[in-house]
């Protein structure tokens, strides 16, 4: 049994949302966190019709339960209805809810509300480093960090089953666009620009639609927890910065799955690729995790130099290389940085095990870099 890091019970101080992609483990966390809790599973078909069908049932079910019983509700946006319910709860009875999702476009969408400020998000992600006893990166670089993808033994295969039933299907479902075919072509054109700076207006020309359309799939996929965007750092200096932001997919594995990227050796570019893919998901996850209010951005001039990643107000300047040896080369944009903004702090992570100083720059092998991260943090 995997053990994650990321404690629940530290946030319930009142209701919450848990949201997640699918698989990434909600259920199993809730009731390994939580094993007294009452628990309403609304993938369970009878329950989900009864609840369906008389949506007071769950008042009247937990009206005389005291204000510290927990009460669960998995998949609520199957029932979004009963949020009717749920406010009433939290209002007269002073009951704490987790309900748990893996979209809130279903709530929006249906124009239920999140229970007027009553409970707020907070979202898990697919495994980290630190929660996989004997973690290999290799295997998390090319297959990602879905549990259920990363311990099979045919990764492959259950990561085409997931694209093509969640992805191709169910994101396909919320979308409500009326041409599924061009909709197909953007997620492979957002699998093209995995990780790499968004051009609407490139993406549009490709799927023959509207940037405006574009932007608004994008949303999709953010809103469904399928990705995310990470803008581009804003502050300008000396240099002409670039400003549109950058897309990930939220699982290295799933973005490896659509660009057909297998079989990931050591010293390639789709390697580098998804090396650099991995490492962010780690940040993204640690950055929720330890409520890190200090923004993810990534750093671009005009003439092409860059920064990966950026931790607040250039406090923390991080490049990511799939390399093992780091040379003076590797160095080239946190220089540049470092010529703007001298005060930050500047970290290579890599492959080379050989973790030391260059300069002022900290080379740090992707192994050190993780176990700082989860024990020291930035």
């Amino acid at each position: 049994m995997l053990n994650r890091i990321y404690q629940i019970d530290k946030d319930l101080s009142s209701s919450v949302f848990l949201f997640g992609a699918r698989q990434t483990g909600k259920s199993t966390i809730l009731r390994q966190q939580f094993p007294e809790a009452l628990f309403f599973d609304l993938l369970d078909s009878n329950l989900r019709k009864r609840l369906q069908r008389s949506t007071s049932l769950l008042y009247d079910t937990l009206k005389d339960h005291t204000a510290d019983k927990l009460v669960i509700i998995d998949e609520i946006p199957e029932v979004p209805e009963l949020l009717t319910e749920v406010h009433r709860l939290i209002s007269e009875k002073g009951l704490r809810f987790v309900l748990c999702g893996s979209s809130a476009r279903k709530l929006k969408r249906k124009g239920h509300d999140t229970l007027g400020g009553r409970a707020y998000p907070i979202y898990l992600y697919p495994l980290v480093s630190a929660e996989i006893p004997d973690f290999d990166i290799d295997r998390a670089v090319t297959y990602g960090t879905l549990p259920s993808h990363y311990l099979s033994k045919a990764p492959d295969r259950m990561l085409a089953a997931y694209v093509d039933v969640y992805l191709k299907e169910e994101i396909k479902q919320e979308a409500l666009v009326r041409k599924m075919d061009t909709f197909q072509r953007f997620l492979e054109a957002a699998a093209l620009t995995d990780s790499e700076i968004v051009n609407n207006q490139n993406i549009a020309q490709d799927c023959g639609v509207s940037a405006t359309t574009v932007n608004a799939y994008f949303d999709i996929l953010e809103d469904t927890l399928v990705g995310y965007r990470i803008p581009a750092f804003a502050k300008v200096m000396k240099r002409r910065l670039i400003h549109a932001p950058k897309f990930y997919f939220f699982d290295v594995g799933v973005a490896n799955h659509l660009l057909h990227r297998k079989e990931l050796v050591r010293g390639t570019a789709e390697y580098g690729h998804a090396f650099e893919h991995y490492v962010v998901q780690e940040l993204v996850a640690w950055q929720h995790y330890t409520h890190c209010e200090e923004r993810l951005s990534y750093w671009r001039t005009y003439t092409g130099v860059e920064v990966d990643i950026v931790l607040g107000d250039a406090r923390v300047a991080i490049e990511i290389k799939a390399t093992e040896e780091v040379q003076p080369r590797h160095l080239k944009g946190l220089k540049a940085f470092e010529d703007e903004y001298p005060n930050s702090r500047r970290i290579v992570v890599s492959l080379d095990r050989f973790s030391r100083k260059i300069g002022d720059v900290e080379c740090l092998y992707v192994m050190d870099f993780f176990n700082m991260l989860w024990t020291k943090g930035l």
